[in-house]
């Protein structure tokens, strides 16, 4: 069969052979044994329901085995025998351009050289699903390949409800997941609502298919980097950057780390995920010794070298050495997957990675048991650091809050609100004020002929209109342009592509507006082929995350969700391609709830019309939020908006005597 007719074919009606287990790819742990005998059934039911009845007797048995070996059902056999990667956008099967485009972005989610666990459909985060099992994937393309731009496509949880009819102005595609009722989205929810097939954690751009591999997180965390040198007074050149993780997030760090111009010491205790990050180029140097890598920081301090080393082991053993030797650390933060810490996103110090991930699947709570002793050393060994001076933040993973659960030494000694902890968010210190208050956040496009001259006109676009915005742009946003518009030139050489043609920089709502409107522009020309744009749900509007995103916000609203769930409501209407709402996020499932879009320019008049609506209002709900919360950044921001666009009002703040209050 042709790569389009399969992709028309759907579920196969006669059945594919069964696949072996591919031992070469970076697969998930075996996730917890959770269900009851009754659950196990009633999982295998809804399994088996995604098939013709004749073929029950042959499947449940295979499915069962699945069940029992990896405590998930994938459907192993039904994974598709084409490449998996993102096509050029007429390659795909169709009748409509934005539906196609979205079968793109899908299978870029999926591409080997960029899903961390590629076979059980997860992109980052060790539980970001693009689709529980590989069904629902086969069902979606198909689609997807049917479906016209008067129909939309419904989404729970990575299963396809259906098309159902709409119009040329609805979203293409509307996408939930994870959406619990609140009494039941405790971790152990996930596991078991999970483990049956009913719900699945979406991550952030994982299950909205808008993930552009590492390259995202590289420009946040290079920013991050950046502002955190600028923070403490020091220039990157010859200082130190010390933090964990090499997963698909957390490997941006390294290569953030070189961009920004410091010394960077990550660890990791994968050694698959460790040397695909160093065959990638994303680090420069592995090291599995800590008197080696003590001696290798010296000489790098001494030289005032920009070099990026992994450390293949435990972080906390690293920074105890680093005390023990008196290696002075200057940033210090952490980015492993705590939001996910009882099933393989953080792992216990001195137990092989082997051993964890046994212990991990047949004795949970002695894991679990691990994992808090390891995080109360984890946090000692820190406070130690911290004491002579180093800055250490919360890169929003939920390491402090799991490390506070552990009983760990991180909370504050004068709490206030908002400032429980000893250590701030990185949100909270250097992204919420210098970035998100004044609608600054990590806009992203794609381009859908996936050809890199393609890529190099849409970067010489977007760094002409952002240095034509800059010449009149006021003060207090001079620094972010100039941050972004160093980015932008440097992309090319830095080599931050991996999967599909995409790009990243931090616009507000006129830099997004005006790069859009010059790449719908480019299309119509026809010197670009269609873009598809999005962001990051980590963004100013996008997601509410008392301990990350709206860390920042002081008012005590910061518990509350509207934020993310106007946002998205908005964007549907205002002309979104689709549009996503996860619970789940970055930092856990039940802590936060975000959104994200896609939209589609093919140079016509109503891209155009759609993408002027549409990003206003994505970015300036955000501000408007930002700034009923008093926040200076963002009352600045949106009073400058209102100025700019007459039909926007929005309730300013009065501030009021701390006198007269006390």
């Amino acid at each position: 069969m042709t790569f389009k007719e399969e992709i028309l074919q759907g579920i196969p009606k006669v059945l594919p052979q069964p696949k072996t287990y591919d031992t070469t790819i970076n697969h998930a742990p075996k996730r917890k044994e959770i269900l009851t005998e009754a659950e196990k059934k009633l999982a295998l039911q809804n399994a088996l329901r995604y098939f013709d009845a004749a073929h029950h007797a042959t499947l449940l048995p295979e499915f069962k085995e699945e069940l029992e070996t990896y405590g998930r059902i994938y459907m192993y056999r039904f994974r598709p025998e084409y490449k998996m990667y993102a096509r050029p956008i007429d390659e795909y099967p169709g009748k409509s351009q934005q539906a196609k485009a979205i079968m793109l972005m899908i299978q870029n989610n999926l591409d080997y050289a960029v899903a961390q666990h590629p076979h059980e459909l997860i992109t980052y985060g060790g539980n970001g699903a693009v689709f529980s099992n590989w069904a629902q994937y086969l069902l979606t393309m198909q689609y997807l390949a049917e479906m016209t731009d008067e129909q939309t496509l419904v989404m729970y949880s990575g299963h396809p409800m259906g098309l159902f009819p709409s119009h040329p102005e609805a979203p293409r595609v509307v996408v939930t997941n994870g959406m619990m009722i609140p009494n039941y989205s405790k971790p152990d929810d996930w596991e078991k609502f999970n483990a049956l097939g009913v719900t699945q954690y979406g991550q952030m751009t994982a299950g909205s298919y808008m993930y552009i591999g590492p390259q995202g997180i590289v420009h946040g965390t290079t920013i991050t980097v950046l502002n955190g040198f600028r923070k403490i007074g020091k220039s990157p050149k010859g200082n130190l950057f010390v933090t964990a993780g090499l997963g698909g997030m957390s490997g941006a760090q390294p290569k953030a780390g070189n961009i920004a111009g410091c010394i960077t010491v990550c660890a990791e205790v994968n050694p698959k995920i460790t040397q695909v990050r160093l065959d990638q180029g994303w680090i420069d140097e592995k090291i599995t010794d800590l008197d080696k890598l003590v001696a290798r920081v010296r000489k790098a301090k001494e030289n005032k070298e920009v070099i990026s080393i992994a450390y293949l082991g435990n972080i906390v053993d690293v920074w105890e050495k680093f005390a023990e030797e008196n290696v002075y650390i200057d940033l210090g933060s952490d980015q492993t997957s705590l939001h996910n810490p009882w099933a393989g996103g953080y792992y216990p110090v001195g137990i092989s990675f082997e051993d964890a991930n046994i212990m991990m699947a047949e004795q949970p709570e002695l894991f679990k048991e691990k994992v808090q002793e390891t995080l109360r050393r984890h946090a000692k060994a820190i406070n130690k650091h911290t004491e002579k001076g180093t800055y250490f933040f919360d890169y929003g993973n939920a390491f402090l809050l799991e490390a506070s659960r552990a009983g760990a030494d991180v909370m504050n000694p004068n709490p206030t609100l908002g400032r429980e902890f000893k250590y701030p968010s990185y949100v909270q210190d250097i992204m919420g004020p210098m970035c998100f208050d004044y609608g600054f956040g990590p806009f992203r496009w794609v381009c859908t002929s996936g050809r890199p001259e393609d890529l190099a006109k849409t970067d010489t676009i977007a760094c002409k209109v952002l240095e034509e915005i800059m010449e009149k742009s006021p003060a207090e946003i001079q620094q972010q342009m100039a941050d972004n518009i160093q980015w932008i030139k440097g992309a090319q050489e830095n080599k931050l592509v991996v999967g599909s043609q995409a790009r990243i920089l931090y616009a507000d709502a006129e830099g997004r507006m005006k790069i859009a409107q010059a790449f719908n522009e480019a299309i119509k020309n026809g010197e670009i082929g269609p873009v598809v744009l999005g962001r990051d749900h980590h963004d100013v509007s996008g997601t509410d995350s008392p301990y990350r995103e709206t860390s920042n916000i002081y008012d005590g609203s910061r518990f509350t969700a509207d934020m993310a769930i106007q946002n998205v409501i908005g964007d549907s209407f205002r002309g979104a391609t689709w549009v996503s709402i996860h619970n789940g996020g970055g930092v856990g499932w039940g802590e936060v709830i975000n959104g994200g879009f896609g939209m589609v320019l093919d140079g016509s008049k109503e891209a155009a019309k759609r993408l002027k609506s549409m990003l206003f209002w994505d970015v300036n709900n955000g501000i408007a939020r930002r700034s009923w919360a008093r926040n200076d950044g963002a009352v600045f921001a949106i009073k400058r908006a209102m100025e700019t666009e007459p039909r926007l009002k929005v309730t300013l703040p009065n501030s009021v005597d701390e006198n007269l209050l006390n």
